[in-house]
């Protein structure tokens, strides 16, 4: 056989045992190693721990400007259907505010997130002791610098003699962080915060047109891999770029995209996210999106070709709200 038939055969080869760069093997065990309870969201592994995180995570936009009897009521309402996993940040408007007391009668039994967008020592400090007041709480499962896109002014800033994560290591040797992550918005700023610290989590968009149209994010989940960090995802669900006035993201306020809303669309969407990876995905904050993602996450099914190709035709059409270029 000659050299180069054989290199096409085994070129053939490799890719029939993935779907989409994801290797089928990864995919079967990210669904077996889950754990289902019927009735329930299933739960999935975080990193290195021995943590069980349910797969859809609650987002604190949920809440943001609703009354207190409501906040209280979609908190009740995930805890029973077994969600296990809270995050918000000090810029959700008042979400903090609302989710302290909804929260409070659940807090030694979930796992919090909060996160800084200060990248200085001294404001962090008061940023953080701020979020554990008003969440009611005395420790966060997990704290993560939040929304670091810049290298030299997010990352750079934060790892400097006088940065945030100086007193995030101070505060986990005390025991008030259980766990440090970041979420980040660009694949550059995710790669040189973990180059510096072996972060517990990386809290990152993982969605279909992003990923198989913008090449966003396959470079930061093969990192994650090799290091052994757990993936939070963002934006599973979400569809695209779209104009204020844009129909659909004018009944969805707390979206600053297009969210998908059709169910069909979204299982396929939620398999995509689910098959990578991932230990948790959060919805977009309004209640609706979370309910949908809430109703079809025992649901969902391994991602397969005909999914994929089902959403390569979609990504095309699409304006991908993240794209690496």
């Amino acid at each position: 056989m000659q050299r180069r038939d054989f290199l096409k055969k085994t070129f053939l080869a490799s890719t029939a045992l993935t779907v989409g760069g994801i290797s089928k093997k990864s995919i079967s065990a990210t669904f077996k190693n889950q754990l289902n309870k019927p009735g329930y969201i299933p739960k999935r592994k975080y990193g290195k721990t021995d943590t069980m995180l349910s797969i859809i995570g609650f987002g604190g936009i949920v809440v943001t400007d609703t009354e207190q009897p409501e906040a209280n009521r979609y908190v009740s309402e995930a805890y029973e259907r077994g969600v296990n996993y809270f995050d918000v940040a000090p810029s959700y408007g008042n979400a903090e505010i609302k989710l302290g007391p909804a929260l409070e009668p659940y807090r030694k039994k979930v796992f919090l997130a909060c996160k800084t967008g200060k990248r200085d020592y001294d404001s962090a400090k008061k940023e953080f002791e701020n979020s554990l007041k008003i969440l009611r709480t005395d420790y966060f499962d997990l704290y993560q610098l939040h929304a670091i896109s810049d290298v030299e002014k997010d990352v750079k800033r934060a790892f400097a003699d006088d940065g945030v994560m100086k007193l995030l290591l101070e505060e986990k040797k005390k025991g008030r962080i259980r766990h440090l992550g970041f979420s980040a918005h660009t694949h550059a700023a995710a790669l040189e915060a973990m180059k510096l610290y072996n972060f517990d989590s990386v809290l990152f968009p993982v969605n279909f047109a992003g990923y198989l149209k913008g090449n966003f994010s396959p470079e930061v989940i093969e990192k994650t891999k090799e290091k052994g960090v757990a993936i939070l995802a963002l934006k599973m669900l979400a569809r695209q770029r779209a104009a204020q006035d844009d129909p659909i993201r004018k009944q969805y306020p707390k979206c600053w995209y297009q969210p998908i809303t059709d169910i069909e669309e979204a299982k396929l969407a939620m398999s995509f996210t689910l098959s990578q990876p991932v230990t948790s995905a959060i919805p977009p904050g309004d209640i609706r999106s979370f309910r949908l993602a809430l109703d079809l996450a025992d649901k969902i099914e391994p991602m397969d070709e005909e999914k994929l190709t089902k959403l390569k035709v979609l990504s095309s059409k699409l304006n991908p709200i993240f794209t690496n270029s």
